[in-house]
């Protein structure tokens, strides 16, 4: 869903669809990460790094630009199916820019990671966890 909808703003995305990209992130660059470290010559005692812990660099760079608009549509859509805009994002972003106000941005975005959607239809969208819960008169 992650790749399949990157440039999507529109819509809602569930609590379980924002997590699973986050701990797929989270795994893909701690991997990145530690091959980084181990096959990339890193020497703690002088902090200097061989040619292929430059060449990982870069690929953590690369997947970090890969990554950016899509997880910025996915938090959006969290946004929407809380009821919210996604303007809210330009504002976490810029606070997250203030020293001390960047600490509690942080913390806004897990708790907005957090908070369950709208029951039922908003004004972004059908409920993505039942769809059909807002179409009580098809049968009626």
């Amino acid at each position: 869903m992650f790749f399949a909808r990157y440039t999507d703003f529109q819509g809602r995305s569930r609590r379980s669809e924002y997590w699973w990209v986050v701990l797929f992130n989270a795994l893909v660059m701690t991997v990145l990460a530690i091959l980084m470290l181990t096959l990339g010559g890193f020497n703690p005692e002088t902090g200097a790094m061989g040619p292929l812990g430059f060449v990982f660099i870069g690929i953590i760079g690369l997947y970090a630009l890969a990554i950016i608009i899509p997880s910025i549509a996915l938090f959006v859509r969290r946004l929407h199916d809380i009821n919210q805009t996604g303007w809210i994002y330009l504002g976490l972003v810029i606070a997250g820019f203030i020293p001390f106000i960047n600490f509690l941005a942080s913390i806004a975005q897990i708790v907005i990671g957090c908070i369950p959607g709208t029951v039922g239809p908003n004004k972004y969208g059908p409920d993505p966890k039942n769809p059909g819960a807002g179409n009580a008169d098809i049968f009626a």
